[in-house]
């Protein structure tokens, strides 16, 4: 919020208060009503009075926001209403990966389905995403292009491509009731769903909407727009997380398949390629392209153009290099498999000699 404020112009920070609330304050709730009702009778008490509360609250700060009050009195640090929701959205989204793997390896054992690794895989990416999204990075984000893009280069080249070895559509899926599960098995094994999927999901698809999302983001005046909405800056993170969640998904997928296997390579390296570009030129490039962060660089001892050079140098050199190692793995892996079906054709070849001589 510092950030922003600044780079608005504003001399002293102003606490916007409809955008805050205090957790404690909004789930404050009166005990003695919880002892007059019965246990569920209390329960649906303590609800309708804890929104209530909330909803007053909440316009209470709405009204004195326009009143000029510029404090609002609190027992812990107020928090961001956006940082709110993504700290919830994450919270279910470990409580489902979980409920679900613990349902499914009481169904077929220990490590079967999702194995350990895959687990491991899902817990490091999910923990990149408190990291980037809760972390030190959001505040930064604000003030310092450089640390937005960090922020965006843990999202798309940590956070996704964990998240997508994790296996979460497997633990997703085990997570509903069992009613439930037969209903997502119909719609996706629908012939529409499936062609539709194998469309969208294909390497080249994928690539050119991870692309096109990462290009399109950083056009100036959509770049800047994030820092001025919640909303917008929201938008733009799931495009990244979600775009890339896509492009993994068809890497992984095709490294599955011998022949597909060259085609996933083939898309890192491009996608190293292009993203590259984009951070050549920002950081070779001696013009402003953010003008949001000309007001917020210097606390941390760097210039806009400095800073701006910096950001492009994450997503040219940091980045580029783990979609490159990523294609060389999977590279090696296809020599490795090579050669593995040559030694296999050439048996074959010396058996069917060995029983036509007989």
């Amino acid at each position: 919020m510092a950030g922003r404020q600044q780079r608005l112009g504003l001399a002293e920070p102003v606490h916007v208060r409809s955008r805050i609330i205090n957790v404690l304050t909004f789930f404050r709730v009166d005990i003695c009503t919880m002892a007059a009702h019965s246990h569920g009778g209390a329960m649906r008490k303590v609800t309708r009075v804890a929104l209530i509360i909330g909803t007053a609250q909440l316009l209470a700060a709405m009204v004195s926001a326009h009143e000029g009050d510029e404090h609002i009195p609190s027992i812990i640090e107020s928090v961001e209403i956006s940082q709110i929701i993504t700290g919830v959205a994450l919270l279910v989204s470990l409580g489902l990966y979980v409920i679900g793997t613990a349902k499914l390896w009481r169904s077929a054992g220990h490590g079967h389905g999702i194995s350990l690794g895959a687990a491991a895989s899902f817990s490091a990416g999910w923990l990149s995403l408190v990291i980037s999204l809760i972390g030190p990075f959001h505040e930064l984000s604000e003030s310092l292009f450089s640390a937005h893009m960090t922020q965006h280069e843990i999202l798309m080249l940590i956070s996704a491509p964990l998240i997508v070895l994790g296996r979460p559509q497997i633990a997703a899926v085990w997570a509903l009731p069992r009613s439930r599960r037969s209903i997502v098995a119909s719609v996706t094994n629908a012939d529409q769903f499936v062609v539709a999927w194998r469309f969208i999901s294909g390497s080249f698809v994928a690539f050119l909407i991870h692309a096109a999302a990462l290009w399109i983001w950083h056009i100036p005046a959509l770049f800047d727009a994030t820092l001025e909405s919640d909303w917008v800056h929201a938008l733009q993170h799931a495009s990244f997380f979600g775009t890339a969640l896509l492009f993994w998904w068809a890497i992984v997928n095709s490294s599955l398949d011998w022949k597909s296997s060259f085609v996933g390579v083939l898309f890192l390296f491009l996608t190293s390629l292009h993203s590259g570009i984009l951070g050549a030129f920002l950081t070779f490039t001696h013009q402003i392209w953010y003008p949001v962060y000309l007001n917020s660089t210097g606390a941390y001892g760097l210039t806009p153009l400095e800073d701006q050079q910096l950001g492009g140098l994450i997503m040219w050199v940091p980045a580029g290099l783990v979609y490159i190692g990523a294609g060389l793995t999977m590279f090696a892996r296809l020599l490795n498999e090579s050669e593995k079906r040559a030694v296999r054709n050439e048996q074959l070849m010396f058996s069917q000699t060995g029983a036509t001589n007989l």
